[in-house]
């Protein structure tokens, strides 16, 4: 699970100081765009009150604290997944990207009352009307790769034990005790 918090860690921070150095060095919010790689990349400023693409948007502060709800509800939900199902490296690695993106967009609500989005990637004669976040980039990875990455097969044996103990009503592992002589029965 060390692997989880690295991550997420490491995604809340870039995230947190791009955002902060757009926003605040850069003044994205006042001068709204700034050409970096015309027209593959530029900086456009969006402040996302919704979901990706603006979804749910509302000037409501009861949908912004719904929002924040929703992402922290799936961020326990995510950790408590990956920590009892003794999850692989990678399947960690897709969890802390999910986590660490949610995270980093619940600090934009709380600070500013909508995510900060500032990145564009348009092509030569189609200009892109969204912009996003390293966070969404981060979102959007995590949950992909969690559902793409392939099951673990379960271990036979396992699987035979459990199947046995449901069937004699005892916990994996626990003696069958039999009090009658010989297995006769003593009832009267």
């Amino acid at each position: 699970m060390r692997l989880v918090i690295w991550i997420s860690a490491a995604i809340i921070l870039l995230d947190q100081v791009l955002k902060y150095y757009v926003v605040h060095i850069l003044r994205l919010d006042l001068l709204r765009e700034i050409d970096v790689l015309p027209p593959w990349l530029n900086l456009r400023m969006a402040w996302n009150q919704g979901m990706n693409f603006g979804l749910m948007a509302s000037e409501n502060n009861s949908a912004r604290w719904m929002l924040i709800a929703v992402a922290a509800i799936i961020v326990v939900w995510v950790w408590i997944w990956i920590w009892r199902s003794n999850a692989s490296r990678l399947a960690q690695i897709f969890a802390g990207l999910l986590i660490g993106g949610a995270i980093g967009n619940v600090i934009d609500r709380i600070l500013y009352g909508a995510v900060a989005d500032f990145l564009n990637m348009s092509l030569p004669n189609w200009t892109n009307p969204y912009s996003f976040n390293v966070a969404d980039i981060s979102i959007f990875a995590g949950a992909i790769g969690l559902v793409m990455l392939p099951q673990k097969p379960q271990d036979p044996a396992k699987s035979r034990r459990k199947t046995a103990a449901k069937g004699s009503g005892k916990a994996p592992g626990s003696a069958v005790r039999d009090n009658t002589r010989d297995g006769a029965d003593n009832s009267r």
